[in-house]
């Protein structure tokens, strides 16, 4: 990697390449989604269900900081290997810098908001006078590690755009391994509950974000990192935003979804509702965890080659990508399907909760086998720098079809209607990605035949 000339990403063994990008990818993101994970699992057996409806509430809180991380982070990431591509690594370091620059004005902007009014804010999100209290310790502890959690979640995506998938795999490792670790000591002997997980996450993301910045300072990055490329400029930020806002309308948008579909269930179904969809929540992070990876790790290779124009390798990553997802997606779909209460019974013994939240998980998961094709396929948008295509994907799944699914199922058939919004929201999803994907496909195949 200190070789400014020559970059990883310059490979024609597509398969072998995307394999070494994404197994650091999956086994960082595995980790990170520990951080979600132990919580609950922490939270459900030494708390109990009204502990884990205080996590549920906030976590729409969670995906926005996640959000805002994807969206400096994918969208500098496809700038700068698109920009590696085209051999112009300045560039591609000014993009680094406005990155981070944005990454820490928008979460100290959020920090500020959430820490003004949390009672306001959980009560709108859905808390229950029996779920607040819970909520409140959370969030107002969480909500000061927000930078943190943004910071690394940005490097995640920006340094694996340089070919590089082993320093954030081993940064992911590192947190998730020290919060598990605090949780125990938090909640266990301590005994403090829901604030011993928020500070657990929170000092465990610290970490992360510190061993990112040793990285920098070290000098054994492929990219440096220079104040003056800190400084904000517009025709640089402008296309990350362009791209990463996609990824950070998402991530809003599910956030609304989730806010809504608890509100939702406190109508139909009250605090167990919630709680059992808390679960199913966690359980869907692993679901969603293959397509994500193999999309990560194919991000970069298409950004580059695209950027490159070397067309017949961006379609053969496309390929292998998609259909790598897809097997992964079906392999989750009969686990989730065929014995949601193995995974279920790992967060709690409350033996109403399982008997519920395996009800609602065999609902919910009934299309899961579409969610690698949907994943990579938005991602696809993202990675070649077609914003208006990457935007609608993005937001299509939470926001066009989930809420307004939400909104009127639920009227016919009550709390089932809840559950059965997810499958028919992941159908129509899966047609419009095809429908975009399509066109662009056919373009790849078009400049391929021009280039021979």
């Amino acid at each position: 990697m200190n070789n400014r000339e020559a970059n990883v990403l310059d490979d024609d063994r597509i398969g072998r390449l995307l394999l070494k990008l994404s197994l650091p990818a999956f086994t960082g993101m595995f980790v990170m989604t520990l951080y979600n994970v132990v919580d609950t699992i922490f939270i459900g057996h030494y708390v109990g269900p009204l502990g884990i409806a205080g996590l549920s509430i906030v976590f729409p809180i969670q995906m926005l900081t996640m959000g805002i991380g994807q969206m400096t982070g994918m969208g500098g990431a496809s700038l700068v290997s698109r920009l590696i591509g085209v051999r112009n690594t300045p560039r591609a370091e000014h993009a680094l810098g406005n990155a981070l620059t944005f990454t820490i004005i928008i979460s100290v902007a959020l920090t500020v908001a959430g820490l003004s009014n949390p009672d306001l804010w959980l009560r709108l999100m859905g808390a229950s006078d029996t779920i607040l209290p819970y909520a409140r310790d959370y969030m107002t502890i969480i909500l000061t590690g927000v930078l943190f959690r943004t910071f690394a979640m940005s490097q995640n995506f920006l340094v694996r755009a340089t070919g590089n998938a082993r320093v954030p795999m081993i940064g992911m490792i590192i947190g998730a391994g020290l919060n598990i670790v605090l949780d125990a000591i938090f909640i266990i002997p301590l005994g403090m509950g829901v604030k011993g997980a928020a500070l657990a996450t929170v000092i465990s993301q610290l970490i992360t974000s510190l061993y990112f910045l040793r990285y920098y300072l070290s000098g054994k990055s492929f990219l440096r990192v220079h104040l003056q490329n800190m400084i904000i400029k517009w025709e640089i930020l402008k296309p990350i935003l362009a791209i990463g806002i996609s990824s950070f309308a998402r991530t809003a948008a599910q956030s609304l979804a989730v806010v809504f579909v608890n509100r939702t269930l406190v109508v139909f179904g009250g605090d167990l509702a919630i709680s059992s969809y808390g679960l199913i929540q966690r359980i869907m992070m692993f679901a969603l965890m293959p397509g994500i990876v193999i999309g990560q790790g194919m991000q970069p290779i298409l950004g580059f080659n695209y950027g490159a124009k070397r067309y017949d390798r961006a379609l053969r990553v496309i390929k292998i990508a998609i259909i790598a997802a897809t097997i992964y997606s079906i392999i989750a779909f009969f686990a989730l399907y065929f014995a949601p209460g193995l995974f279920i019974r790992a967060f709690t013994t409350d033996s109403e909760l399982i008997v519920l939240a395996v009800y609602a998980a065999r609902h919910i998961f009934l299309a899961a086998y579409l969610i690698g094709f949907i994943v990579v396929g938005s991602i696809v948008f993202q990675a070649i720098g077609k914003a208006g295509q990457a935007f609608v994907a993005a937001i299509a799944r939470p926001a066009l079809f989930l809420l307004p699914l939400v909104f009127i199922l639920p009227n016919y058939w009550q709390l089932n209607g809840v559950w059965l919004a997810f499958p028919i929201t992941d159908a129509l999803t899966s047609i419009l990605v095809l429908a975009f994907l399509i066109p662009e496909i056919k373009m790849f195949r078009r400049s391929e035949i021009k280039q021979v």
